[in-house]
Order: C-alpha cells, then structure tokens, then sequence
C-alpha cells in the first residue's frame, strides 16, 4: 500500500508529527510505504517514509496555505500514491485527520477571551474565513471517504457541523510508547531534576507542557495559582511568542519564585518524572499528547471540558475536569491534589487509564482502516 501523509510544516514538537512517527514505526513491518508532503521538514527520514517537499511560491499566510493545498494532493496524486491523508484541511483528500479538530468550532470558543474589537477582527480575517470555508467544502466533498477523529468530542463536533455520515468518521485514539512514558520516569528524573532546581523533594509541582500559551490555559493557571490555598509550583514547559509577557504576568502576582518557564523542550521526560501532577485548562484542545504521556507516566491531570482528554478523566479518581475559564473551580482542583497525599493516590489509576492505547494498537486500527478504504 502507498499512503501520502500531508502536513505543511513538519517539526519534531508537533502533535500530528508524533503522530505519523508513532503510525510509520508501527507500520513498517505491515508493508506499507509512506510518502510525507511538507513544505518544510524539521525531522530525520526513517526507513520505508519518503519526504516530498512542496513549496510553492507565495506571499501571505492565505496564498500560503491555499497555494500548498493545491500543490501538495496534486504532487501526492502525481507520485501514484493510493490513499492521500491530509493533516491539513484540503478538500478533495480520501482521508482527513482531524487532529486540530474543527476550526469553526475553535473560532467559537476563543470569542470567549476576546475584546469585542477582536472579535470583530476575527469574524472578518479573511484567513480564518478562508479556513472556515476549506473545512466545509472539504467535509462536503465526494472524494472524502475517512475522517480520523483523535476523540469522541471532535468526532461528535463534526457530526454535527457537517452532517458528514457516521460511517465515515473513525474515533482512533493517539498511540502512546508506554515504555518510554511510565512511572519509572519518576525514580530515574525525580531526585536530580529537582535538586538541581533547588526544589525540596516535598514541594508539589504542577507540570504545563503546550505551545500556545493563550489556547492551552496558561493565563488561567497564573491567576488559579495566585488564589490557592495551598502553595505550589508551577513548572511550564513550551514555546509561545507570549513567553516573555507570561513571565512579567507571573511576576506580577507575585509568583515569581513559584512559576518556571522552561521553553520547548524534545524530551519533556524528567519534567514529567519529577512533577506531581499535569495541568492543562485549554480553551479547546482536541486531544492533546502531551496529556496521553502524562498519564501514562502517572500523574493524575486537571484538563478542560474543552479538551479530548477530559474523555479519559474520572472526577477524583486519575483527575479533574473544569471549564476552561472557571478560575476558582480551578484552583480549587489544584488545592484537592495539592492536599498531602491526594496525588500519588492517583498514580496508579492515572496509568491504568490510557495502557489500551498503544502504539501497534493504534497502527492496528490504522491498518484495518486503509485496507477498508483501497
């Protein structure tokens, strides 16, 4: 089987990226050949994955990434590839991963935190309508036989929008290396990371690992920490334009000395083997890897109602779940695991409830589906 993957810019912190690294590895074995098409690639070619660079000329972020559109599935079509599977949305591609989940829906949302002049500029850009409009003609079009939905909450969501029918949308959860994410990280990281950032072996840390400091939450983390109850540090781990002025906010409530900004980061692994607990109120997140690896290293998360992962929590069991903007609720789940002894009750729950998804199980359900579709 040949199956062209389109991505426009492909970087080793992306989602979608560990995604098809995660599919590809898995993959090899089953006889399937994987052609890449980006405009740029920040990434090593692997074994049995070719890389089609498409970058045409352009000026503008919509020339941009109509341009791309257009020439990527013509380039993908050309090369003989049978299944074409975009990560962007391009009408006329056979099968569409929905990771970002729907942009509509995201314009919705973020209205939420925008002044009304905002607001205003949003509904008018003609980016976001160009957007917009893409998704619609590419959920509408003949061509489309497959939507991989990364949660029940984008599959739903599209559902609705777009009538597209059920047969067509495949809830296929991110597939995780759960060796390279367990528990064991806590006894391999926890003691040197700490020491060597002067923080006492006591001391509960939340972990925050995103880019795109204003979708993922991390205002809201600021202002939840400032009215805790209980102290606690905040460890923040990701790149966003907004880092300096975070840091200023941060500053500026006095949580200085509590709140740590570390930048991106290719290896979160001792981050998540010396914090206690993850954190993440996004304003909406289809469903987030780092959330997925998280659990799977045994700490217990607080995430959005607006987030696929909130589909894995059980309210005290392996977590919380809150609106995005609910401040004091919150903070106040921050408390309840800042409580002695609340978060390492939930370790072992918080594995449990993401060891189904594996990464052959996620290449399983990926096979299963493309051998349907050809």
């Amino acid at each position: 089987m040949k199956l062209a993957v389109i991505r426009q810019v492909y970087n080793p912190f992306g989602g979608a990226e560990r995604f098809v690294e995660r599919a590809v590895a898995a993959m090899r074995d089953e006889g399937l050949e994987v052609g890449l098409v980006a405009r740029r690639w920040a990434g090593t070619e692997q074994p049995g994955q070719a890389f089609l660079r498409c970058d045409p000329f352009y000026i503008g972020r919509l020339w941009r990434d109509a341009g791309f559109a257009n020439a990527a599935l013509a380039r993908a079509r050309a090369a003989g590839y049978e299944l074409v599977q975009s990560h962007e949305r391009i009408p006329g591609c056979d099968i569409f991963r929905a990771g970002d989940g729907v942009h509509a829906t995201w314009l919705d949302l973020r209205r939420r935190v925008l002044k009304p002049y905002a607001a205003a500029a949003q509904t008018l850009s003609p980016w976001h309508r160009y957007t917009a409009g893409a998704e619609a003609r590419m959920f509408g079009h003949a061509r489309l036989a497959a939507v991989i939905c990364n949660s029940h909450m984008v599959r739903d969501d599209i559902a609705r929008r777009f009538g597209v029918a059920d047969s067509k949308l495949h809830v296929i959860y991110n597939g995780l290396d759960l060796e390279r994410f367990s528990p064991a990280l806590r006894a391999e990281h926890r003691a040197g990371l700490r020491a060597g950032l002067n923080v006492a072996p006591d001391e509960m840390v939340y972990l925050f690992v995103g880019s795109g400091f204003a979708r993922k939450g991390v205002p809201q983390i600021l202002q939840a920490a400032q009215t805790m109850r209980v102290p606690a540090r905040f460890w923040i781990v990701g790149a966003d334009k907004q880092l300096q002025p975070m840091q200023n906010e941060a500053r500026a409530r006095g949580l200085g000395n509590r709140v740590q900004f570390f930048g991106p980061q290719k290896d979160v692994r001792p981050y998540l083997g010396a914090a206690d607990a993850f954190v993440l109120p996004s304003l909406y997140d289809p469903f987030p890897n780092a959330a997925l690896e998280a659990l799977a290293s045994g700490l217990p998360a607080i995430v959005s109602s607006t987030c696929g992962a909130a589909e894995f929590i059980r309210s005290g069991n392996n977590g919380y779940c809150c609106d995005a903007l609910d401040i004091a609720t919150l903070a106040a789940r921050l408390d309840d695991l800042a409580e002695p002894g609340a978060a390492p009750a939930m370790r072992a729950a918080a594995r449990r409830s993401v060891e189904h998804l594996s990464v052959q199980a996620l290449a399983q359900q990926l096979i299963a589906l493309y051998r349907k579709l050809l």
